[in-house]
Formats: C-alpha cells, sequence, structure tokens
C-alpha cells in the first residue's frame, strides 16, 4: 500500500502574526531603566519603559526578540497560538494543585518546658520540673485522629516545645502510634524533632535511627553570638550544640540534622562571620531568618533595634557571601533564596507556608499545642501566648476536625488573604511569587491583610526578590550559582 503524500501547511502559517492578544500581567519598576513583567504563573520577561509600553499598546514589532520572549512566557497569544490558553491553564492549575493536597505539616508542641532562656524565644518557656506544662496522651492520641484525616498523601510530623527530648515518652508514643495507624492509611509519613540538643541522649539517637526521625537545631553563628542570645543555664548552649551536631550525624549520617539561625542586633555586622561558621560546620545551606514579632522579642524590645532595612542590608551580604562560597565549588545555598527560586523557576512553586495565596496557615500547616488546643499555624500560637487567640481553631476532645478545619479562626484569614483580591497586592509584578502572612499583620497591624504601604513583610519581599531579579538579569556568575540552587 502506497504511503499517503507528505503534506505542507500553507506559506501563510509561517508569515508573522499582524495582531495580538493580551494575556494577564503585571508589571512594576526594576530600577530607573527597566521593569519587570510577570504573568499568574510567575513567567517574568525585563524590558525598557518604551517596550513596555509598545506591548501595552499591541504596538509591539512580531519579529522582535521580546515579542518571542512574551509569546513564549504566555504574555500574549495570536493566530498561531493555538495551544496558549489550554497550556496557561495548565500551569496555573499546577501551581494551586498545593490546596487541593491540604495540610502537610502537623506540629506537636510536646512541652514548654526548656533549659534555655533565648532572648528572642517566642514562646512563653517554663523550667524544666513543671510538667503540668508537658502534652498528655489523651491529647496527643487526638492529635494523631486529626493527622490522618488531612487528604495529604505527604505526613510530616514535627516535634516542637520549649525542648521536646523533655517529654520523649510522649514523642516515642506519638512516632510508635503514628506508624501503626499508617499502616492502613499508607501515607508518606516522616518526624523530625526540633531541639536544642543540649539534652540529646543515646537512646534518643537509637530510637531516632530506627524510626527514620530527623533533628532541627539552631544555630546563630559562632560561639560568641550564639552564647550571647541563647544562654543555658549551667554551661554553653553552642558547646552543647556542637556536641548534638556531631552525634546525630554519627549516628544517623551527614544529613540527619539541619541547622537554622535567627537575626539579632548582634548579628548585623557579622554575617560573612555566621555564613563562614556554617560552612565551617559541614552545613550545605544557611536560612537567613529575621526577627518575629513574638515572645521575647517583642518584651526584651530586640525588634526596636532590628529594623526591616537592617535585616536587608544584612540578608544582602549574606547572599553575596553564600554565592561566593558556592562559585569556590563548595556546596552551600541560602535557603529562603532558593525557597524564592522555586517560586520563580519551579513548576509547582513551593509548599513554604509563608509565602501562599491564600496563606498557608491550617493548609500549609497547623499546629497541636501542649495544652489540646489547636491553632492555624505555629505563629498562630505565639500570638496566643501574648493574649490574642484569634488563630485557635478549637480543642482537642471537643472540637471535630471538621469544626476545626471550617472554624471561622482559619476560613476567615483564608478569604482574606487571596493576593489577587488583596489591596496593592493586586497590581504588584511579585505576586506570583510573595504570600500572604495573617498572623505577621495581626500582630503588627491587628489585621489579617495589612496596609502593605506600612508592611516590614511587604518591603521585606519586594526588595528581594528586587535584589534576585537584579541579580539573574546583571550578574552572570550569580545567575549560573542561583540556577543551580533551583
Amino acid at each position: 500500500m502506497t504511503a499517503a503524500p507528505a503534506r505542507f501547511l500553507a506559506r501563510s502559517a509561517f508569515e508573522p502574526a499582524r495582531e495580538y492578544r493580551l494575556l494577564p500581567f503585571r508589571f512594576g519598576r526594576l530600577d530607573s531603566e527597566r521593569y519587570v513583567v510577570t504573568n499568574d504563573v510567575g513567567e517574568y520577561v525585563v524590558m525598557g519603559r518604551t517596550e513596555l509600553a509598545a506591548f501595552a499598546e499591541r504596538r509591539l514589532p512580531t519579529t522582535s526578540n521580546t515579542y518571542r520572549a512574551l509569546k513564549a512566557k504566555h504574555f500574549l497569544f495570536d493566530d498561531a497560538s493555538e495551544c496558549a490558553l489550554d497550556l496557561l491553564a495548565l500551569k496555573v492549575r499546577s501551581r494551586a494543585e498545593r490546596i487541593a493536597q491540604f495540610t502537610g505539616l502537623h506540629i506537636f508542641v510536646l512541652t514548654l518546658r526548656c533549659d534555655h532562656s533565648c532572648h528572642y524565644c517566642q514562646v512563653s518557656r517554663q523550667t524544666e520540673d513543671k510538667g503540668a506544662f508537658d502534652m498528655t496522651l489523651e491529647h496527643a492520641d487526638a492529635a494523631l485522629d486529626a493527622v490522618f484525616r488531612s487528604p495529604s498523601r505527604a505526613i510530616k510530623i514535627e516535634f516542637q516545645g520549649g525542648e521536646p527530648l523533655l517529654a520523649f515518652e510522649t514523642l516515642k508514643h506519638v512516632v510508635l502510634r503514628a506508624e501503626e495507624m499508617n499502616v492502613a492509611y499508607r501515607k508518606d509519613l516522616a518526624f523530625v524533632v526540633a531541639t536544642n540538643l543540649s539534652k540529646l541522649e543515646d537512646e534518643h539517637l537509637a530510637f531516632a535511627k530506627e524510626h527514620g526521625i530527623a533533628f532541627s537545631t539552631s544555630l546563630d553563628g559562632p560561639k560568641d553570638l550564639h552564647d550571647a542570645r541563647r544562654p543555658m543555664r549551667g554551661g554553653s548552649s553552642y558547646d552543647a550544640a556542637l556536641r548534638g551536631i556531631t552525634r546525630v550525624r554519627q549516628a544517623l549520617g551527614p544529613h540527619g540534622v539541619s541547622a537554622l539561625m535567627t537575626t539579632t542586633p548582634d548579628s548585623l555586622d557579622r554575617v560573612e562571620d555566621i555564613v563562614d561558621e556554617y560552612v565551617r560546620l559541614g552545613f550545605q545551606g544557611i536560612f537567613l531568618r529575621s526577627l518575629s514579632p513574638f515572645g521575647f522579642a517583642v518584651k526584651t524590645k530586640l525588634l526596636r533595634k532590628l529594623g526591616i532595612e537592617d535585616w536587608l542590608r544584612f540578608y544582602e551580604r549574606g547572599l553575596a557571601r553564600a554565592i561566593d562560597v558556592a562559585a569556590s565549588g563548595v556546596p552551600f545555598r541560602e535557603e529562603y533564596t532558593s525557597i524564592l527560586l522555586h517560586k520563580i523557576f519551579g513548576a509547582s512553586g513551593t509548599g513554604y507556608v509563608d509565602l501562599q495565596s491564600p496563606a498557608g496557615i491550617g493548609i500549609g500547616a497547623i499546629v497541636y499545642n501542649y495544652d489540646g488546643a489547636v491553632y492555624a499555624s505555629d505563629e498562630g500560637r505565639m500570638l496566643a501566648e501574648m493574649g490574642d487567640t484569634s488563630f485557635r481553631l478549637g480543642q482537642l476532645g471537643v472540637d471535630s476536625y471538621e469544626a476545626m478545619m471550617t472554624s471561622e479562626a482559619l476560613v476567615g484569614p483564608l478569604d482574606d488573604t487571596v493576593l489577587e483580591s488583596s489591596p496593592m497586592c493586586t497590581d504588584c509584578p511579585y505576586l506570583p511569587y510573595c504570600g500572604a502572612d495573617p498572623v505577621y499583620h495581626r500582630a503588627t497591624q491587628a489585621d489579617h491583610v495589612g496596609h502593605k504601604a506600612l508592611s516590614s513583610f511587604c518591603t521585606k519581599q519586594t526588595h528581594v526578590l528586587g535584589h534576585l531579579l537584579r541579580l539573574l538579569e546583571d550578574d552572570p556568575r550569580a545567575r549560573r550559582v542561583l540556577l543551580g540552587w533551583v
């Protein structure tokens, strides 16, 4: 049987389109000469004012490189863009898929007891002898029942405190019962313990190795910085942390423990020292975390000594040092930058709770407090410790899972924090990469949405994202490193 002759498209199919139509986009200044243009799925193009005006007025030459870039990234479509809208819709759906997956991170606050007296502690810590501030087994079991009601296929249970290793028997109970329940539910189940490591024993390590438990600790930098802001009765908190890090790595491997730092006024002139300390200790990344407006950071007036502009300078210097380290061939990255880069370039964005629209509270993470109270986020629990229970969803053993997850304490903030309908956010070019933080704005402005022009959260996000885009556009060396972090 003779094959049918090949058919060719008419010459007109290859001619430039004479007209094009615009797809939704936002724009804003990147610097004095350039604008950044973004769409709903996080694609971006940088162009000058003249080109931007021509694009918006549908005068952009269809043979130009800018036109081709805008077409490829779904800012416009023409007669030759038969599948453009379908591809854009698919990308939108992929980025929103996490909302349907629902709560993956479940935080168990096992105790408020702690042997540290950190100056920026976000909870009302208690001394080691006060067992009344421990989670009961009844509350632990009720929390587990809620955990496995979540439709998420991936479940991570994180143990917090206080110092959770002071309530190790309860921790063991939760792990063993969760594994038993998971025989039926067949979730992708993981555990992590957020600990200062000072109470770490061989028993803890053996149990962690048997059940695949990871550790997370705090490390604020070199010894003098760490000890100054994280005092511990009877010794050096830095020395205790390093002993613990070494023991965890010996028992669980090099990636068995991660570390997190908190920026304080003492840190501002020491960011290079802090990054170098993380490199020296063999960590492959650092999260340059800003100070939160909760707990002792407010009571000790640390926040008054550390403005957002201070942190932004700290961040830029720290990122520069991290890029230098990575460019030298050492595997290393700044973690917050990596999260933002995944939002810029990743097909599905990121699950980072603070950068979701609507807000990640309840949907991304939920907290079961030692006293049975359930909160929409860890920060919501901290706010409650300061007297504001706005984000309290209910009580274990009293309120059903359905009642808590449909309570006004959750639904109200979620309704208020869809960025696409929030004042100032709706027109911001960084909307696809940003998120809503209703607890932060409640704490600082007594409102879920907050006035963005007065919001340090907004100032932080727009400045950091603008800085990253300028590095990606203008610094080939930095671009190579940053793209390697995605």
